[in-house]
């Protein structure tokens, strides 16, 4: 049996900063094809002077081989971003949803991962042979038909894809800079479970780690990671980490957005709410950025808080009928429509241009409406 190590004892390794990090790696293969929708996405915005958020979901893999079989995963059905982004999208917001392949999307998440199988909202007509909604999920599904297809023929929804860690750092560079024309009507709303450790590229073997007896008399960098142990062998993977990327996005990526972390505890037996906030605050004074929306496992469909520099509020729901993400979504808009408020009055104040691009974003609605 494969086990991962993890041990103090091995010599210190400075963290390595973002540059050295994307300097190591190769960027993923449809980086340019998804950064020209992207770019082509918020132009058509900006023209509207609509407000859009980057929405991150899911969880990233680190793999453990450059022809990838063993990887080491983050895991996430990335239920909080898909159900934030239909919210972000029925109060007119325009939405890059950055997400883990094949993870849960806007609107299909009602029908995928659920516990009835899509199928069975179905029924074949016996005198015809076409198949049909039942009649008691008619009106549901209506619904969710309906919304996914105004934002579709808006064009507000654009989906993006990730699998690895390094492809979603790059991924997220890439369009925070394209961001940038959006000014203060931009927001990045980071709900990825992202990977804090990964395999330097100079250490990574090129084929699958073999699991059993290695044959021949020397395999290099394979040899080295599968070590002799009772019984079997023993995998030992030695993991830096990943550098902290939200210092750049809130200083040179995306200087004049508003930025949303989320703050989980490392253990589900962390169950005490002031650890949780102790934390979230360290983040929000390491990073400084504008709010940490903090959970504890046990209680994150129910229950979350807003930590910012000005105070700390829970938001709280006590029945199984109202998501969480239906009162996160509007608390989150109110606060980014009252640093738009302050960046207008600050540029109006300096004697800025309010109505050019980059500028007259701050004034946007999030429907577009100037107001």
């Amino acid at each position: 049996m494969a086990t991962l190590e993890v041990s103090d004892t091995l010599p210190h390794l400075e963290e390595i900063s973002a540059a050295q990090y994307f300097d190591a790696h190769s960027p993923p293969p449809h980086l340019a094809e998804h950064s020209a929708a992207a770019e082509s996405f918020i132009k058509h915005h900006v023209n509207l002077s609509r407000r859009v958020v980057l929405i991150s979901s899911g969880g990233t893999t680190v793999p453990l081989e450059n022809q990838t079989v063993r990887f080491i995963d983050n895991f996430s059905a990335g239920t909080r971003g898909a159900t934030s982004a239909e919210y972000f999208l029925d109060k007119g917001y325009a939405v890059i949803f950055l997400h883990r392949q094949f993870s849960l999307l806007p609107y299909s998440r009602h029908y995928s991962h659920n516990v009835n199988c899509f199928l069975d909202f179905m029924v074949e007509e016996e005198k015809t042979g076409k198949v049909k909604i039942e009649d008691q999920y008619q009106r549901e599904m209506r619904d969710v038909l309906r919304k996914y297809r105004y934002a579709k023929d808006k064009k507000l929804l654009l989906l993006l894809p990730f699998t690895t860690v390094t492809s979603y750092l790059f991924m997220l560079r890439e369009i925070a800079i394209k961001m940038q024309p959006l000014g203060s009507a931009g927001l990045f709303y980071l709900a990825a479970a992202v990977s804090d450790f990964f395999v330097p590229p100079s250490r990574m073997v090129e084929h699958k780690i073999q699991s059993g007896d290695l044959p021949g008399p020397s395999h290099g960098e394979a040899e080295r990671l599968v070590k002799g142990g009772v019984g079997g062998k023993k995998l030992v993977i030695d993991l830096d980490p990943v550098p902290k990327f939200l210092k750049k996005l809130v200083e040179q990526w995306a200087p004049d957005s508003m930025i949303v972390s989320f703050k989980h505890p490392e253990s589900q037996l962390e169950t005490d709410p002031s650890l949780l906030l102790a934390k979230a605050r360290q983040a929000l004074d390491r990073y400084c950025h504008h709010l940490v929306i903090g959970n504890l496992l046990t209680t994150r469909k129910h229950e979350v808080v807003f930590v910012s520099k000005q105070d700390d509020t829970w938001i709280r729901t006590n029945t199984d009928d109202t998501e969480i993400e239906s009162l996160i979504v509007p608390e989150v808009i109110e606060r980014h429509g009252a640093m738009i408020a302050k960046t207008v009055e600050r540029l109006r104040g300096n004697g800025g241009v309010v109505g050019e691009v980059g500028v007259g974003d701050a004034v946007g609605s999030p429907r577009g409406e100037v107001v």
